[in-house]
């Protein structure tokens, strides 16, 4: 006897939403401005997450077992994910910028058996194979950017495509609860090897209620350019679109140039927002039709307390602002509610305090360590994939510990201050580089900035300097020009000590800039930096760095991505 269909259960979420709304456009993948859109209705993605499980049953992948997708945002991510939930297999998905010794590290620790991998990620995955003993079997999905048939480096794998082209064919489902694990989350390893996060199909599943917690309904339109493999796009527009027909818009990648174009055709209502994302979009050239647009709030997660109310005037929008960690622990500020710069308070379930070294609560406007717990007095939990010990570190004494340092006001609202060991103070003071960055991001020749900071060269104990990396349009750009600006927007002690041009911000699948990988592309043979000292802007030459090295980051940069990453981000 069948058992009955549990919403909690991805698979069961979507194939009751096929019988019931077959036909509706659940899911639209825009094309941009070069290929035609890929929509996928309730039905569709059922009969191709049937055929996939098929596949993967096929492969001898058993209930538990793993793969990986490493890929951008396609309409074959959601339906692995429900293929996964069908067959109880679990997926593992990567960020497709991810190569070298951390891509091998993520697949062998994951024990995965086999890889989905787009095309354009083949050649990293090549670079590789001989590292990866567990790796049984590769599919590949066949994109206009390469030919499948002509790449001799997939000559021993499968066409995804042709897969899907087949007949169709129904797979029993295999979940026995919603606590079956589906999918394994890797963290972006800034402090350490990566660590992967074990979800069970019930948080997939109960996500999109919190839409209601929200004030999110059914009839929102959202947008996201965020990466599937991360678990803000998944959870906070992917699972209540799926749950609720919102019918959801995706592009293949984050686009801050075509973003209120894309929400100007589709008419979508609300998109996503992490970091440092808001200042990129801010940064763009003002438009008279900046307010022209369908969207209503911006669920932002880090908006910088420097542009909010600029960000909601120039583009007619309200934020809406929530924090979350990919292991747990929420928080969120309803639309002009609560001072700005806030990320919220908690939900009526859970218990969040900021606390002392001691484990202490620290008093209003005193920082700490941001942890949390059910409100029912129940330890927090979370499973590392084959990692007990960090597990049990992360929630030790019962309380999930976030990493990160916050603070409250007198009215319990929270306030992000630093990811812990993150502080930049600068002369004695601790800068605010949402403030540096706003100020940036308003000069013309700026497209993308992010503030980091490094050892102070004067070598006082916890000091930094600061260091903003920049890209910038090299028709208009002039460091000295660049360097006034600062000096006109900013008091003396946020202007950074160096300007750092590189090609592109190196950035995780959620849009986080990653120190390292800029601090590397420091000491590049083709690093452009300019060091700003009272009224003059000097070019660096190459090899100033070189004498203070990981040292003086106080970060450690793996030997097998300084080199690539480097050379990446200046421009190399």
């Amino acid at each position: 006897m069948a058992r009955e269909l549990n919403d909690l259960i991805l698979a069961d979420m979507v194939a009751a939403r096929a019988e019931a709304r077959p036909e509706l456009d659940v899911a639209t993948f825009e094309g941009g401005e070069k290929e035609r859109d890929e929509v996928r209705t309730y039905s569709a993605l059922w009969i191709n997450a049937n055929k996939i499980g098929s596949a993967l049953l096929s492969e001898g992948m058993n209930k538990g077992d793993r793969f990986a997708i490493l890929m951008q945002n396609h309409p074959e991510f959601i339906e692995l994910m429900i293929a996964a939930s069908l067959t109880g297999t679990v997926f593992v998905p990567i960020d497709p910028r991810t190569r070298g010794q951390k891509l091998a590290f993520t697949l062998n620790d994951s024990g995965c058996r086999g890889i989905v991998c787009a095309d354009y990620a083949l050649d990293q995955l090549s670079e590789i194979v001989n590292l990866l003993p567990l790796l049984e079997w590769v599919w590949v999905l066949e994109t206009k950017s390469t030919s499948f048939g002509d790449n001799t480096k997939a000559n021993r794998a499968t066409s995804l495509r042709e897969l899907l082209a087949g007949a169709e064919t129904f797979v029993g489902g295999r979940i026995d609860s919603p606590e079956d694990p589906l999918e394994i989350i890797y963290t972006s390893g800034t402090t350490g090897d990566p660590k992967g996060v074990v979800f069970a199909n019930a948080r997939y599943g109960g996500a999109s209620l919190l839409c209601n917690m929200l004030g999110i309904g059914a009839d929102e339109r959202p947008y996201t350019g965020l990466s599937l493999t991360h678990g803000n796009a998944q959870l906070m527009t992917l699972a209540s679109a799926l749950r609720l027909g919102q019918r959801a818009v995706f592009s293949r990648k984050f686009t801050k140039s075509r973003l209120w174009d894309i929400t100007r055709k589709y008419g979508c209502t609300f998109f996503n927002l992490l970091g440092g994302m808001a200042t990129a979009i801010y940064s763009e050239p003002a438009k008279p039709n900046d307010a022209d647009n369908p969207v209503r709030f911006v669920l932002s997660a880090g908006m910088p307390t420097a542009i909010w109310r600029n960000f909601e005037e120039r583009f007619g929008v309200k934020i809406l602002e929530a924090y979350g960690a990919i292991e747990g622990g929420m928080a969120f500020k309803p639309i002009d509610v609560g001072p700005i710069g806030s990320f919220g308070k908690p939900p009526p379930n859970l218990d969040m305090r900021v606390v002392d070294d001691e484990g202490m609560e620290c008093p209003p406007f005193v920082p700490g360590e941001l942890v949390s717990r059910p409100k029912n007095g129940e330890a927090a939990s979370v499973t590392y994939f084959n990692n007990q010990a960090a597990s049990l570190k992360k929630t030790q004494g019962g309380w999930l510990r976030s990493g990160d340092i916050c603070h409250r006001d007198e009215e319990g609202w929270l306030f992000f201050d630093y990811r812990k060991g993150g502080g930049i103070r600068h002369n004695g003071d601790f800068i605010n580089t949402s403030f540096v960055e706003a100020a940036l991001a308003e000069h013309p020749a700026i497209d993308d900035v992010y503030v980091y900071g490094i050892s102070s060269a004067s070598g006082a104990p916890g000091e930094k300097d600061v260091v903003a990396a920049v890209v910038v349009d090299r028709s208009l750009f002039d460091a000295e020009d660049v360097r006034e600006h600062c000096q006109r927007k900013l008091e003396a002690n946020f202007i950074p000590s160096y300007l750092q041009v590189v090609r592109e911000i190196p950035k995780t699948a959620s849009e986080k800039p990653q120190d390292r990988f800029l601090i590397a592309a420091l000491d590049a043979a083709d690093a452009e930096i300019y060091r700003w000292r009272g009224h003059q802007s000097e070019k660096i030459e190459p090899g100033y760095f070189a004498a203070f090295g990981a040292a003086r980051t106080g970060i450690e940069v793996p030997a097998a991505e300084r080199r690539s990453d480097a050379v990446a981000a200046a421009g190399g």
